[in-house]
């Protein structure tokens, strides 16, 4: 590499320097407040950053970044849909009572030598119906850890078994924001693409599930939880009933018949909010009296509907933890994320048409050459960028800019690029203290990251076996058609 490649390289290196720095700056200053909006002015000062460094030493034209910027927002419009109807969906399945059912029922397995394992399985299954690891942790997370502290475990390694659950629904489940982003970066349908996941996921889920058994086994109980009082405030606000979960099982049968994701969430968001009016009126007459008082009828049970969609949505059970749990956003609640994404895609949209992301990958092909190092390669830079700029979304972005172009050159399948995306940048956000991930889970529960961090397992586990199910080369085939023209040049081989 020459003298002017190295000199391409630093300068493209600079508007993610600048970034990093402004966001680590944004998270100590306004901790997990920073997705709400300092986040998004970090990304668009990177961006300026951007902009100013390729005119001034690229000659890039300001309609080229026009025209990548409209290219970049056009190709996540889908995804943006794809929130919303998540939110609705959120919702619709938790005020309906379907969440509730699978707690109320999921709770009764728990006893103190499969504690651990209970734990996991339960947050796995919560996060995997809703799609939100962050959701799960911060209601029935928070009541596994109570339960854990009564039978005598360590916050720390409950902690470790409920965000490795967590993060497990969260990286499998269709419902997942993360997984819809990697998904479509890597230019995979989303089942596709999580079917793909399972060859990386199942081994690290069980090597995890077998670990936390161990400890389990050899732990010796302080006491028994009491899971009643939780049990109760929930049959005790919500119609509970078995028939409800039809709806998953429904949900199941549309995904396994490969029907459009978008069509899969928008019906059964729709069966999920008929449900709540004729399973849970109550419910929806709740919700509607900020909006109707006690006016009731037909029109708080609409009202009550409508919000639960679109709004942030809460009922009284007279237990604060099961609050909580049946509290829901609705599709307000993924506006900062959407609003995050439309900035990160300003951003990679200008690196992009400026050349700074080819500048930087060219810096990073003689590493990259066969299939093995390059998913090395892949998820070492996912770990990295989650530490550097600090937030999940932009790892995963940042990490498909970059590699996105090598992976096709090379004849990679893009399923391969959205697996070492997910096992590294989506499940290691969680151990950076100054993530944003990792900044919620901590307050959330109430333990120092670097505390639960060793119990991670299937965190920790998962980037080193997506490099081993690689190397096996289970499930994967080469591609056998030529590189283009204009993806060799994409790659940078005009450096020399």
């Amino acid at each position: 590499m020459n003298t002017a490649a190295r000199k391409r390289i630093l300068i493209s290196l600079v508007p993610i320097v600048v970034l990093m720095g402004l966001l680590a700056l944004n998270v100590s200053i306004f901790g997990t407040e920073a997705l709400s909006g300092a986040s998004q002015v970090a990304l668009l000062v990177s961006t300026a950053v951007c902009c100013i460094l390729a005119r001034a030493f690229f000659g890039t034209k300001w309609n080229e970044f026009e025209k990548a910027i409209g290219s970049s927002i056009g190709g996540i419009a889908h995804i943006i849909l794809l929130l919303l109807l998540i939110g609705a969906l959120s919702g619709t399945w938790t005020m309906s009572g379907i969440v509730p059912t699978m707690i109320y029922y999921g709770v009764k397995a728990i006893s103190p030598k499969l504690f651990l394992v209970s734990a996991t399985v339960i947050c796995a299954l919560v996060s995997l119906m809703t799609g939100s690891s962050w959701t799960t942790i911060a209601t029935i997370g928070v009541a596994l850890l109570g339960i854990g502290r009564v039978q005598g475990f360590s916050d720390a390694v409950t902690a470790g078994a409920i965000i490795s659950g967590a993060y497990f629904g969260d990286k499998m489940s269709p419902l997942s924001d993360t997984t819809a982003m990697a998904s479509s970066m890597s230019g995979v349908p989303i089942f596709q693409h999580i079917r793909f996941l399972m060859t990386t996921t199942v081994p690290t889920l069980t090597i995890t599930l077998v670990v936390f058994l161990v400890i389990g086994l050899l732990h010796i109980p302080a006491g028994e939880g009491d899971l009643e009082g939780f049990r109760t405030a929930l049959a005790g606000r919500f119609n509970i009933s078995l028939w409800l979960l039809l709806i998953p099982v429904v949900t199941i049968i549309m995904i396994y018949k490969k029907i459009p994701a978008i069509v899969v969430l928008a019906c059964s968001a729709a069966i999920a909010g008929v449900t709540c009016v004729f399973a849970q009126p109550s419910v929806m007459q709740e919700i509607a009296v900020p909006l109707t008082g006690d006016e009731g009828g037909t029109k708080g049970l609409l009202v009550g509907l409508i919000r639960t969609v679109y709004d942030s949505v809460s009922v009284s059970t007279g237990n604060a933890e099961v609050d909580n749990l049946v509290s829901s956003k609705g599709m307000s609640g993924m506006l900062n994320t959407i609003y995050l994404i439309i900035c990160a895609m300003f951003f990679g949209g200008c690196m992009q048409a400026s050349g700074m992301i080819r500048h930087i990958a060219s810096g990073i092909i003689p590493l990259t050459k066969r299939r093995t190092p390059l998913v090395a390669t892949t998820a070492a830079t996912g770990v990295a960028l989650n530490a550097i700029v600090s937030d999940q979304y932009l790892s995963i972005i940042l990490t498909s800019n970059i590699f996105k172009g090598i992976y096709e050159k090379e004849g990679h399948e893009g399923k391969l690029l959205g697996r070492a995306i997910e096992d590294s940048s989506t499940v290691t956000s969680v151990l950076v203290p100054w993530n944003t991930c990792g900044m919620t889970q901590s307050t959330i529960l109430g333990i120092p990251t670097l505390t639960y961090l060793p119990y991670c397992f299937f965190n920790l586990i998962s980037p080193f076996m997506t490099v081993a199910m690689t190397a096996i080369g289970t499930g994967l085939k080469k591609k056998h058609t030529p590189p283009t023209e204009e993806t060799t040049k994409q790659i940078g081989h005009d450096d020399n």
